[in-house]
């Protein structure tokens, strides 16, 4: 068995996007990235690749090469599992909690859920996620932390 861990943040800003888990969130604010700036996928990438040693997402997705601008974090996190299932890795099992202070994200639950079940290749009962916000700690910001369990 293998543990990983991982966490992103991005600045969030007026009139960009907001992905969040795959999805854009309807929202006046979002990241500020290189990528789409989707920190759930981030932090689960990087979670995916310390499992095994691999780095970081900013070592094998660097923000200095111009081919990942606006890039979709789906590619990395496919990536990362490319990675893992190379190394006879097998994902069991996923904990993500997302924080941010708006929009709230219960409305979106169900679809965060369903997209990661579908991204991850994971029944929906193996995917734990939990939405926090900064208690106005960090209201401009998106934060989020995983961890990851594998076999193998």
């Amino acid at each position: 068995m293998r543990l990983g861990y991982g966490e992103d943040s991005h600045r969030l800003i007026e009139g960009k996007p907001l992905y969040l888990c795959g999805l854009l969130i309807p929202s006046p604010h979002g990241a500020l990235a290189h990528s789409d700036g989707d920190a759930p996928l981030h932090a689960l990438t990087d979670a995916l690749l310390s499992a095994y040693g691999l780095g970081d997402i900013g070592l094998l997705f660097p923000d200095t090469d111009p081919k990942w601008r606006g890039a979709r974090s789906e590619v990395f996190l496919r990536e990362a599992l490319r990675l893992v299932e190379e190394r006879g890795g097998r994902l069991i099992q996923v904990s993500l909690a997302i924080i941010l202070d708006q929009p709230k994200l219960s409305p979106h639950r169900q679809g965060l859920l369903e997209n990661l079940s579908r991204l991850l290749g994971l029944p929906l009962d193996r995917i734990g996620l939990t939405f926090k916000t900064s208690e106005g700690l960090a209201v401009a910001h998106v934060q989020a932390r995983a961890m990851v369990l594998l076999d193998g």
